[in-house]
């Protein structure tokens, strides 16, 4: 977010990001965590969506990112859900099982309750990947409220694609 809006008057767009899909003739899944589907909606809310996102994963409990993901039980008591590691696991892991060249993977805590001084109320994890194994990650603090946190998730995993295709496209 910048200094001159609150999280409140800046909708996720997916327009552009639709764009750069379509001109990179790429196809998106989705893991989503504390954005509980947010960030599918945010992109199904577009017209002609399905030409280039192919499915998204609701992960919300850790057995889900096990079962659905192929997350590491390892991973998970090393690290703890919230964690770059664990999205980065949940990227790969929806790349692997879906028919998508590009994954974002979403962890984090919402609030309001939840949080500890290692990870507060407003620390998401983002993951983004490509095949043949290439994930960035970024650790993220956002505050406000539950809505206020999963809207700039739902941003910052936008705005975290559409930067990376940029460099493609």
């Amino acid at each position: 977010m910048n200094d001159t809006e609150s999280p409140r008057e800046r909708e996720p767009s997916a327009a552009l990001l639709a764009e750069l899909m379509l001109r990179a003739g790429l196809r998106l899944v989705v893991a989503e965590s504390c954005t509980g589907g947010w960030l599918a909606k945010v992109v199904t809310d577009l017209a002609g969506s399905s030409a280039w996102l192919d499915r998204g994963f609701v992960t919300y409990s850790n057995a889900a990112k096990q079962e659905m993901l192929g997350v590491r039980a390892e991973t998970l008591a090393a690290r703890g859900a919230v964690s770059e590691a664990v999205v980065a696991e949940m990227a790969m892991g929806a790349l692997s099982r879906s028919q998508a060249q590009v994954a974002v993977a979403i962890s984090g805590v919402a609030g309001p309750g939840g949080g500890s001084p290692e990870k507060p109320v407003g620390t998401v994890c983002l993951a983004w990947a490509w095949p043949k194994g290439r994930v960035e990650t970024r650790r993220f603090h956002f505050d406000g409220d539950r809505d206020d946190v999963r809207r700039c998730s739902v941003q910052a995993a936008i705005d975290g694609l559409v930067e990376r295709l940029g460099d493609l496209v």
